[in-house]
Protein backbone atom coordinates (compact mmCIF):
# COMPACT_ATOMS: atom_id res chain seq x y z
CA UNK A 1 0.00 0.00 0.00
CA UNK A 2 1.57 3.80 -1.00
CA UNK A 3 1.58 5.93 2.37
CA UNK A 4 -1.55 7.90 1.35
CA UNK A 5 -3.72 4.93 0.86
CA UNK A 6 -6.30 2.84 2.83
CA UNK A 7 -8.05 -0.03 3.01
CA UNK A 8 -11.79 -0.28 2.37
CA UNK A 9 -13.07 -4.16 2.93
CA UNK A 10 -16.42 -5.39 1.81
CA UNK A 11 -18.38 -8.55 3.45
CA UNK A 12 -21.63 -10.10 3.30
CA UNK A 13 -23.19 -12.12 5.44
CA UNK A 14 -25.49 -14.91 3.51
CA UNK A 15 -24.19 -18.25 3.26
CA UNK A 16 -21.79 -17.97 6.13
CA UNK A 17 -22.00 -19.20 9.57
CA UNK A 18 -21.34 -16.52 12.39
CA UNK A 19 -18.15 -18.25 13.56
CA UNK A 20 -16.36 -17.75 9.67
CA UNK A 21 -18.32 -14.26 9.52
CA UNK A 22 -16.69 -12.63 12.71
CA UNK A 23 -12.96 -14.86 12.18
CA UNK A 24 -12.89 -13.14 8.82
CA UNK A 25 -13.54 -9.92 10.43
CA UNK A 26 -11.29 -10.56 12.68
CA UNK A 27 -8.33 -11.77 10.33
CA UNK A 28 -8.60 -8.72 8.54
CA UNK A 29 -8.45 -6.56 11.45
CA UNK A 30 -11.34 -4.12 10.49
CA UNK A 31 -11.57 -0.72 12.43
CA UNK A 32 -15.44 -0.64 11.95
CA UNK A 33 -18.56 -2.38 10.67
CA UNK A 34 -20.36 -0.35 7.70
CA UNK A 35 -23.52 -1.73 7.03
CA UNK A 36 -24.93 -0.22 3.57
CA UNK A 37 -28.12 -2.06 3.52
CA UNK A 38 -31.32 0.01 3.13
CA UNK A 39 -32.70 -2.86 5.63
CA UNK A 40 -30.56 -3.21 8.43
CA UNK A 41 -33.31 -5.50 10.01
CA UNK A 42 -33.47 -8.61 7.84
CA UNK A 43 -33.97 -12.02 8.80
CA UNK A 44 -31.85 -13.33 6.33
CA UNK A 45 -28.89 -14.28 9.04
CA UNK A 46 -29.93 -14.49 12.39
CA UNK A 47 -26.67 -12.59 13.69
CA UNK A 48 -27.19 -9.84 11.06
CA UNK A 49 -30.29 -7.47 12.46
CA UNK A 50 -28.88 -4.12 13.63
CA UNK A 51 -29.03 -4.28 17.60
CA UNK A 52 -27.81 -7.78 17.39
CA UNK A 53 -25.62 -6.99 14.50
CA UNK A 54 -23.73 -4.08 16.49
CA UNK A 55 -23.82 -6.19 19.82
CA UNK A 56 -21.80 -8.99 18.30
CA UNK A 57 -19.19 -6.64 16.71
CA UNK A 58 -18.44 -4.80 19.52
CA UNK A 59 -18.02 -7.95 22.33
CA UNK A 60 -16.56 -10.54 20.13
CA UNK A 61 -14.15 -7.93 17.84
CA UNK A 62 -14.14 -4.79 19.94
CA UNK A 63 -15.13 -2.79 16.89
CA UNK A 64 -17.89 -0.39 16.20
CA UNK A 65 -21.05 -0.82 14.26
CA UNK A 66 -22.33 2.25 11.59
CA UNK A 67 -25.39 2.04 9.66
CA UNK A 68 -24.99 4.36 6.55
CA UNK A 69 -27.49 4.46 4.29
CA UNK A 70 -25.93 7.29 2.23
CA UNK A 71 -24.38 4.63 0.52
CA UNK A 72 -27.86 2.12 0.15
CA UNK A 73 -29.84 2.05 -2.73
CA UNK A 74 -33.42 3.72 -2.90
CA UNK A 75 -35.85 0.94 -1.81
CA UNK A 76 -37.55 1.50 -5.41
CA UNK A 77 -34.14 0.34 -6.85
CA UNK A 78 -34.18 -2.63 -4.99
CA UNK A 79 -37.65 -3.28 -5.89
CA UNK A 80 -36.68 -2.88 -9.70
CA UNK A 81 -33.89 -5.22 -9.53
CA UNK A 82 -34.46 -7.94 -7.02
CA UNK A 83 -38.59 -8.30 -7.00
CA UNK A 84 -39.03 -7.24 -10.59
CA UNK A 85 -36.08 -9.07 -11.67
CA UNK A 86 -34.29 -6.02 -13.32
CA UNK A 87 -31.00 -6.06 -14.87
CA UNK A 88 -28.04 -5.70 -13.27
CA UNK A 89 -26.77 -3.05 -15.76
CA UNK A 90 -29.65 -0.91 -15.45
CA UNK A 91 -29.44 -0.83 -11.54
CA UNK A 92 -25.69 -0.59 -11.82
CA UNK A 93 -26.36 2.95 -13.69
CA UNK A 94 -28.75 3.62 -11.70
CA UNK A 95 -27.11 3.29 -8.38
CA UNK A 96 -24.03 4.85 -9.81
CA UNK A 97 -25.92 8.18 -10.71
CA UNK A 98 -27.57 7.84 -7.00
CA UNK A 99 -24.08 8.36 -5.72
CA UNK A 100 -23.57 10.90 -7.61
CA UNK A 101 -26.66 13.09 -6.86
CA UNK A 102 -25.68 12.23 -3.25
CA UNK A 103 -22.28 13.37 -3.77
CA UNK A 104 -21.14 10.39 -1.22
CA UNK A 105 -17.64 11.41 -1.86
CA UNK A 106 -17.85 14.91 0.08
CA UNK A 107 -20.55 14.04 2.02
CA UNK A 108 -18.73 10.44 3.42
CA UNK A 109 -15.30 11.05 5.86
CA UNK A 110 -12.80 9.33 4.85
CA UNK A 111 -11.92 8.18 8.33
CA UNK A 112 -15.10 6.36 8.60
CA UNK A 113 -14.15 4.18 5.49
CA UNK A 114 -10.64 4.17 6.46
CA UNK A 115 -9.82 0.47 7.60
CA UNK A 116 -13.36 -0.35 7.49
CA UNK A 117 -15.65 -2.96 6.09
CA UNK A 118 -18.87 -2.39 4.31
CA UNK A 119 -21.26 -4.19 4.98
CA UNK A 120 -24.34 -6.35 2.86
CA UNK A 121 -25.99 -8.74 2.37
CA UNK A 122 -25.09 -10.30 -0.87
CA UNK A 123 -22.66 -13.24 -0.56
CA UNK A 124 -20.21 -12.55 -3.36
CA UNK A 125 -19.62 -8.74 -4.52
CA UNK A 126 -19.78 -9.26 -8.19
CA UNK A 127 -23.40 -8.16 -7.93
CA UNK A 128 -23.80 -5.91 -5.05
CA UNK A 129 -23.74 -2.63 -4.31
CA UNK A 130 -20.98 -2.40 -1.83
CA UNK A 131 -18.86 -3.10 -4.60
CA UNK A 132 -19.99 -0.21 -6.61
CA UNK A 133 -19.91 1.46 -3.30
CA UNK A 134 -16.31 0.59 -2.98
CA UNK A 135 -15.12 1.33 -6.42
CA UNK A 136 -16.78 4.93 -6.50
CA UNK A 137 -15.26 6.00 -3.71
CA UNK A 138 -11.76 4.40 -4.82
CA UNK A 139 -12.28 6.62 -8.03
CA UNK A 140 -13.30 9.73 -6.59
CA UNK A 141 -10.67 9.82 -3.89
CA UNK A 142 -7.78 8.17 -5.25
CA UNK A 143 -6.11 6.69 -2.49
CA UNK A 144 -8.58 3.41 -1.47
CA UNK A 145 -7.12 -0.27 -1.88
CA UNK A 146 -10.50 -2.42 -2.07
CA UNK A 147 -10.35 -6.39 -0.24
CA UNK A 148 -13.29 -8.23 -0.85
CA UNK A 149 -13.51 -10.47 2.27
CA UNK A 150 -14.73 -14.27 1.95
Amino acid sequence: MRNNEFELFTIGFTQKPASAFFETLRTAQVARVIDVRLNNVSQLAAFSKRDDLKYFLKEILGVDYVHETLLAPTQDMLDRYKKNHGSWDNYQREFLGLMEERRVEEEIDPGLIAGGCLLCSEHQPHHCHRRLVAEYLKAKWNNVEIKHLA
